[in-house]
């Protein structure tokens, strides 16, 4: 005979649980989120059959950490030290992560019982900085559908000249790229990434399309289809500092690898600009993959690798960094009070004051993360090269994946660090820091109870 106590118990403990999220704020939900996506990650990538070779715990949780937030950095190759299961785990996490916590939870909901509550809207618009004028509930359709199909197209174009090259399980190799690419997650079955393909066009394109859509974002997909649909006249403001930005990233820094990297100088013109390119949007893009050593690179363009990868990518996409609509709004702040003006523009637009406090703060408390972070990387692994280990920051803080080649050396408390700020770039930088200052709101009522008796 059942016993009916403990359904009751459940139940009680389930309505608790439910109110503590009520309670809780967006970017505490969201890092709980995450949080509980690379836990399940790492308890599967722990099971013994979903590993190849003997994979340490902390080395699981590193990869778990790694694909939910989408950055590519590995203490292990993932090729060859997880079997097919333990990939497809990986790849699962990767979409999990690029998708969105709730998002794929939301899109069920939507169809099965056309339910959004506040408190879905609330966290979907804090993921995904999304503007007023834009639904939600229409905006997570279009993320899903338009996801899928990228990948879809992505993979079969892969798949093509994967097998033309003879690449080993080149279906599988397909899907898992094209999935990673579009993520911005730079995870790759290849333990060298696409060195082997540095001069194939075909490969190196098609990766490049599918990491710049992921990067540019959902919110300037939604805004070209609506324009297309003619449900809306032009391209908002949003879209066009997004693409004209990501554009000139693009273009300006190729142009400098191009001509100031002493590696590729040797290279044929047509092999020496695709390299360039592809170099300079993996990291703007935060994509993470490579086709040279990032270690043999010339310091100078190391620095150029430094300024993209803080920027990063856009809101709304699968991209880290500090966002380039927040650059465009400390730019636009620069240049104001340069001229000494009070009204801060951009592209003949006024910033309002809201957007220009969120991007000094962001850029603040990155600064301070990095500060910190290095400091302590340094601490615990001091054998490590200075600018090796700030090159490592910078990439796991902007969910990059690029690496001067120490990831696989670091310590166990260097491995955590690396992990807490994948974390943290991955929920946002400013909305880590909101998550963990934020306090529950039945508790902020009671503080202003205090203050006003």
């Amino acid at each position: 005979m059942s016993d009916p106590i403990l359904p009751r118990t459940g139940l009680k403990a389930w309505a608790r649980w439910r109110a503590v999220l009520g309670r809780s704020s967006p970017p505490k939900l969201l890092l709980m989120g995450y949080l509980s996506y690379m836990v399940l990650g790492w308890v599967l990538l722990c099971l013994p059959f979903a590993q190849a070779v003997p994979v340490g715990v902390l080395d699981a949780l590193f990869i778990a950490t790694s694909a939910v937030s989408t950055t590519g950095l590995v203490t292990v190759d993932p090729g060859t030290s997880f079997t097919f299961f333990g990939e497809l785990v990986i790849l699962v996490l990767i979409q999990m992560g690029a998708l969105g916590y709730m998002t794929i939870g939301s899109f069920v909901s939507l169809h099965l019982a056309d339910r959004f509550d506040r408190l879905r809207t609330e966290t979907t618009r804090k993921a995904f900085n999304l503007p007023d004028s834009i639904d939600p509930r229409q905006f997570l359709k279009s993320v899903v559908i338009f996801t899928l199909l990228v990948e879809v197209a992505g993979a079969a174009a892969l798949y093509a000249m994967f097998s033309a090259a003879g690449q080993d399980d080149a279906l599988w190799s397909a899907v898992f790229h094209s999935v990673s690419a579009f993520a911005t997650a730079g995870f790759s079955l290849n333990s060298n990434s696409f060195e082997g393909y540095a001069d194939h066009a075909g490969v190196t394109l098609v990766i490049s399309a599918l990491s710049i859509l992921g990067a540019m974002g959902f919110l300037i997909v939604v805004d070209f289809w609506r324009t297309l649909t003619g449900r809306g006249r032009y391209l908002g403001f949003t879209s066009k500092v997004i693409w004209r930005i990501t554009l000139s990233f693009l273009v300006i820094g190729t142009a400098i690898l191009f001509v100031a990297e002493p590696g590729y100088q040797a290279l044929p013109p047509s092999e020496r600009l695709l390299a360039a390119f592809f170099q300079v949007m993996t990291a703007s893009t935060t994509v993470g993959f490579n086709t040279t050593p990032i270690g043999s690179l010339a310091p100078a363009i190391i620095l150029v690798l430094f300024f993209l990868m803080i920027v990063g990518a856009s809101p709304a996409g699968t991209g880290g960094g500090l966002k380039t609509t927040s650059f465009a709004a400390l730019l636009g702040l620069v240049r104001s009070t340069l001229k000494g003006r009070e009204r801060v523009r951009f592209f003949k637009r006024e910033i309002p004051p809201e957007r220009l406090q969120t991007a000094t703060a962001s850029l603040a408390f990155y600064a301070g993360l990095l500060l910190v972070a290095g400091f302590l990387l340094l601490l615990t692994d001091p054998a490590q090269p200075f600018d090796r280990v700030l090159f490592e920051v910078v990439s796991a803080m902007g969910t990059v994946g690029l690496s001067m080649g120490i990831t696989g050396e670091l310590s166990e408390l260097g491995k955590l660090i690396v992990i807490v700020l994948m974390t943290a770039g991955r929920v946002g930088i400013l909305t880590f820091g909101m998550a963990l200052a934020s306090h529950d709101e039945s508790r902020d009522e009671e503080a202003d109870n205090d203050l006003v008796l």
